[in-house]
């Protein structure tokens, strides 16, 4: 486990390496200045500037390499009312497409990785304006099956089950999870009339996408101030879609469309559809659609491999705990990696130790194998806390194994597997008993056949065979001792602020 000393410590010898003429400057400017002579001030001046700058250039590369969740990361003042379920993501925005094209729904039947090969290693990689390069842009192969009218029954106004088609396109990578969930909306341009039978050409809305793939929250206040729930009612979303369409685009504060702010058409035109809804209630999509195995490209992305986690020693002897948080919001920059996009978060972050939950603003970057399953975890991650509870690190090893990008196992001393993929709840436990133990088992598969971790394999059959409960039970009571003050014989942690 790396600690933000450590990184720091390397990014000062880096950069005094880059920046030596600095000190170099500084011995040959005094000693000029000690002979007498007239340049000295400016041998000094360069090599004060260039000192100086070795800290100040270090500490900004080690908090983008080592983004620590400190106390001036959080959101200062009310800003978006934030729910404890809302998911906000700003994306790209999608072409629009030709004028006459219809807005349908289209299934994913098979998804595969063509290409995706930057060259920037693990480098930031910035571009100017809006511009985002191909380069950083997965291009999925994807099969589909697009529906023509009736979404919610999957066959089309005319009793036809709609047609397939299969194409390679441009998936931005906060948008990645659409493809996994396995439903899309699109835009189909009006066929050739040369050729009756075929069909026009398919493009993709992939925020729109992400909308209707339960990703992002979408929720409506109507005329009267009532609030009503859209998310993953495909139906009803591909309605207020068409409606934002014809109207030009309808804006959203965080992810709420509020009536009151519209032209009092497109508002009347958004009550029908909310009224209907009221009266017979669509039924919510499930969070990720049949025949998910076809279309799982996760392993096909890079980001940091899925693991019970690592525990620095040190660390869990302090005190050091790990928390749950869950991102309330993503926003696109136009900096990247070569494992995923830097983008500007906002999370709430859960203290274990009954403090009140609180908001933090942070530009992170997110692994691309976390991003295609956005839809099933809500944003939620594991971090692990500084034993003074001043600063939180995600986890991302942790956070991939409770989403579920690999299947996590406990084999029992006995030899037996217990598959526990599915259970995040019981996974949080195991996790929280390992870091506890202080023992690290970077991997999916927690084997306590091994020497290593025959401490735990106690603690850790109990809560495979009661969920999770007692443990995480244990987790919460030695927070809460951790916060009222330091064990006899152990160093202590201050309450997590």
């Amino acid at each position: 486990m790396r600690s933000y000393t450590s990184v720091l410590v390397g990014q000062l010898a880096l950069n005094a390496v880059f920046l030596v003429p600095g000190p170099v400057g500084l011995v040959v400017g005094f000693a000029a200045w000690r002979a007498g002579e007239e340049w000295a001030w400016i041998a000094l001046l360069v090599g004060l500037v260039c000192s100086a700058a070795i800290p100040v250039s270090a500490v900004k590369s080690a908090r983008s390499q080592f983004p620590r969740i400190t106390r001036g990361d959080r959101v200062k003042g009310e800003g978006i009312s934030y729910g404890n379920d809302t998911f906000v993501m700003w994306a790209p925005r999608s072409p629009k497409g030709h004028e006459r094209a219809r807005l349908v729904r289209a299934d994913v039947l098979e998804a595969s990785l063509a290409r995706y090969s930057p060259e920037g290693e693990a480098t930031f990689t910035s571009y100017p304006g809006d511009y985002t390069p191909n380069e950083f842009t997965p291009l999925v192969r994807l099969r589909l099956r697009v529906h023509d009218g009736a979404e919610a029954a999957g066959e089309s106004a005319d009793g036809s089950a709609g047609f397939e088609t299969t194409g390679e396109w441009r998936v931005p990578s906060l948008c990645l999870s659409a493809v996994t969930a396995g439903r899309l909306a699109v835009l189909v341009e009006p066929a050739d009339p040369s050729d009756p039978p075929a069909h026009g050409r398919v493009t993709p809305l992939w925020p729109s996408s992400a909308l209707l793939a339960g990703t992002r929250t979408c929720r409506v206040v109507d005329l009267e101030g009532r609030t009503s729930d859209a998310t993953r009612r495909t139906g009803r979303l591909l309605q207020q879609m068409r409606i934002s369409r014809a109207a030009g685009g309808i804006g959203m504060t965080g992810d709420t469309i509020d009536l009151r702010r519209l032209d009092p058409h497109t508002a009347a035109r958004y009550a029908a559809v909310a009224e209907r809804d009221r009266a017979f209630p669509e039924d919510r999509s499930p969070v990720t659609e049949p025949g998910e195995e076809s279309r799982w490209i996760v392993d096909e992305l890079p980001g940091e491999p899925a693991g019970f986690g690592s525990v620095g020693r040190r660390w869990s002897r302090r005190g050091g705990v790990l928390v749950r948080a869950r991102f309330l919001q993503m926003t696109s920059t136009h900096t990247f990696q070569d494992h995923g996009p830097v983008l500007d978060t906002v999370l709430r972050v859960r203290p274990v130790d009954g403090t009140p939950p609180f908001e933090a603003a942070r530009r992170l970057t997110v692994p691309m194998n976390h991003l295609a399953v956005l839809h099933r975890t809500m944003g939620e991650v594991v971090l692990y806390a500084a034993p003074n509870g001043r600063s939180y690190v995600v986890d991302w090893a942790r956070s991939n194994l409770l989403a579920g990008t690999a299947a996590a196992t406990v084999i029992a001393p006995d030899g037996r597997e217990h598959a526990v993929t599915g259970r995040p709840e019981l996974i949080w436990a195991l996790m929280n008993l390992l870091a506890a133990h202080g023992l690290s088992n970077p991997g999916p598969v927690l084997d306590l056949r091994k020497r290593r971790l025959s401490a735990a394999a106690g603690p850790v059959m109990d809560a495979v065979r009661d969920g999770g409960t007692h443990a995480r039970t244990q987790t919460q009571t030695r927070a809460r001792t951790d916060a009222d003050g330091p064990a006899p014989g152990r160093p202590g942690s201050s309450a997590r602020e």
